[in-house]
């Protein structure tokens, strides 16, 4: 089952990674990121919901520990989302990539505290390869100083860290319930935070405006169908082995920015590319 669970997850980081380019998209036409952020959970919340009264056997519902880890998860998801855009706003994308994904070292880190990993060097050498490949492939080297910030550098570290949150959250609650069950408590939760911030009046215009379709279309992707696929798979893998896979996506929204933003690719993001798939690789086939 190990190796069906890393296509899965690797399937749902393909799909955040695609989800992260329509967000480009969006908040390239001038809406806010707090409205897209909401829209992404909200049609995430609604596909669970679909899904959950056509399958509602066995969902779950009545485990208290379903809905403990659930709103643990969902609370990982909005803090994620929402850091992750605060680091851009106070610094730029480069950084906040690279500081999000920094996830693989805290899943590590705790998973070593609480003894669910041993550590080796093997798996230091993985973390250590994984970020030589975020930090080449988001261009990090070419930043200056002038462009960090103390607050973009906390909410994208932050970021990171609510990544970790979730990855343990969806891990615990998937024995516990059926995914439609775990991503509509998730969801509800990450729906209920992210309104708070969110322009109300923006958030109502979406409905008659023409990025509309793009809305959708981030919610399916970026929430309802990848984090089904998630469930379904950290099911049986360690979260660690899961926040190494999940390094999928950084690779995928480079591609979508090339074959549909017509951005360049120079040969040092291909090698950071080349690195990430090859150490992402070589860790699923080691886990089976």
């Amino acid at each position: 089952m190990a190796g069906a669970s890393t296509i899965w997850i690797a399937l749902a980081a393909f799909f955040w990674g695609i989800s992260g380019g329509i967000a480009g998209i969006l908040l390239d036409s001038g809406w806010d990121p707090a409205v897209v952020s909401f829209y992404r959970g909200f049609v995430g919340l609604l596909f669970a919901l679909v899904w959950l009264l056509f399958q509602r056997r066995h969902s779950g519902l009545n485990s208290r520990q379903l809905w403990f880890w659930s709103v643990v998860a969902g609370l990982g998801v909005a803090g994620n989302f929402t850091f992750y855009f605060l680091s851009i706003e106070y610094g730029n994308v480069a950084v906040a990539a690279t500081l999000m994904y920094c996830a693989p070292v805290f899943v590590y880190l705790v998973s070593f505290a609480l003894k669910l990993e041993r550590p080796t060097t093997a798996k230091w050498l993985a973390i250590a390869l994984v970020m030589v490949g975020v930090v080449l492939l988001t261009k990090l080297y070419a930043i200056g100083a002038s462009d960090l910030s103390l607050m973009g550098v906390a909410a994208g570290l932050l970021a990171g860290l609510s990544y970790a949150v979730f990855i343990f959250g969806f891990k615990y609650a998937a024995p516990h319930g059926t995914p439609q069950a775990i991503l509509s408590v998730a969801f509800t939760v990450l729906a209920i935070t992210l309104l708070l911030p969110t322009d109300i009046n923006q958030a109502v215009s979406v409905i008659s405006a023409p990025e509309l379709p793009l809305f959708v279309a981030l919610g399916i992707l970026g929430a309802g169908l990848s984090f089904l696929l998630y469930v379904v798979g950290i099911k049986h893998a360690a979260p660690a082995l899961a926040s190494m896979v999940a390094m999928v996506e950084p690779v995928t929204a480079t591609l979508f920015g090339v074959a549909v933003l017509s951005e360049s690719l120079g040969i040092i993001q291909m090698v950071g590319m080349g690195i990430i798939l090859i150490t992402v690789t070589a860790l699923s086939i080691s886990s089976r």
